[in-house]
């Protein structure tokens, strides 16, 4: 998914002053859960900004090796160390006069953190084994999904570099925060997916919608997408239907979703979400629910009485 797709009014907010900053020079801070969308919000703000002819270049700063790292970011000249037959330009020339995303900048260790510090005071890389400061002009978007406020508390982020990046905070809600834009999301993703496998899925029944947005989504958006993509692939109905809906947890995962109605009785999404969870069997299922295997059959019937089927 290439768009943010929300009917949240904070969430709308937060994109309307990504366009609003997008403008300036300033660098900013994405933070936010995994999967909640923080590579489409710094993809928007590149898109929205002056730079949006020059190059977004992304790295991940928590994916390669610290002793890697260096020369990734800052470039190398040739003989700089052994393997090194030539020169290269990091990943800071080539986003000159563009964008360079920092992802998991939390991550990066004190050393390499000072010569980040470096670029953004004085607008200059030094490249691994260079003799001469190479200038550039480059708009950093640091994303963490850790508070790097913490980090700093923590004494493993650099409190000078943090004020640095966090000129524009921006913090993505997670999915369970908004949970209303579940629909719109998990229909794009359906339609996504039906095109790519060639089937022909129109659209999600209400009972199986319902189920999606009684989930808290650990994993946010990205965990939809993988619900849906899963669902897309075995359903053989034209509307995806809560049998197609299958969702892998932990058990401690799954006992942060089991939420309570207004009259303190468990819902019917959340019993079906558990008896999914525990393969039909009604004796764990219930035990899992904190009821009586009596309760948890007199609710299914309930249930079917009203035209609903666990």
């Amino acid at each position: 998914m290439s768009e943010i797709l929300t009917h949240d009014s904070k969430m709308r907010e937060l994109i309307q002053l990504a366009k609003t900053v997008a403008q300036s020079k300033a660098t900013i801070l994405i933070q936010g859960e995994s999967g909640t969308g923080k590579e489409l919000l710094a993809q928007l703000i590149h898109s929205s900004s002056s730079r949006s002819q020059r190059p977004l270049i992304a790295i991940n700063c928590a994916a390669i090796p610290d002793n890697l790292l260096e020369s990734e970011l800052f470039g190398y000249e040739r003989g700089a160390f052994t393997g090194a037959i030539s020169s290269k330009a990091g990943k800071f020339e080539l986003a000159n006069g563009g964008t360079l995303l920092l992802d998991e900048v939390s991550e990066l260790d004190m050393r390499l953190q000072a010569k980040l510090l470096r670029v953004i005071q004085e607008g200059v890389v030094d490249r691994v084994g260079g003799i001469r400061p190479i200038p550039v002009d480059v708009r950093i978007i640091a994303i963490s999904n850790r508070s790097l406020s913490d980090c700093v508390r923590q004494g493993s982020f650099r409190e000078d570099l943090f004020y640095r990046l966090n000129v524009v905070n921006l913090t993505i809600p997670a999915l369970r925060e908004r949970i209303c834009d579940v629909e719109i999301i998990s229909k794009k993703f359906i339609e996504m997916n039906s095109l790519k496998n060639g089937k022909n899925i129109t659209g999600i029944s209400q009972e199986a919608l319902s189920f999606l947005q009684s989930h808290t989504w650990p994993g946010n958006v990205r965990e939809l997408e993988n619900v849906i993509e899963r669902s897309v692939l075995t359903s053989v109905h034209q509307e995806i239907q809560l049998a197609d809906i299958v969702i892998e947890r932990t058990t401690s995962q799954f006992d942060l979703s089991l939420a309570t109605d207004q009259s303190g009785d468990k819902s019917w999404s959340v019993i079906v979400e558990a008896l999914q969870y525990h393969q039909g069997n009604r004796t764990h299922t219930a035990k899992a629910l904190g009821i009586s295997i009596r309760t948890l059959r007199n609710k299914i019937a309930d249930y079917k009485r009203l035209g609903i089927h666990l």
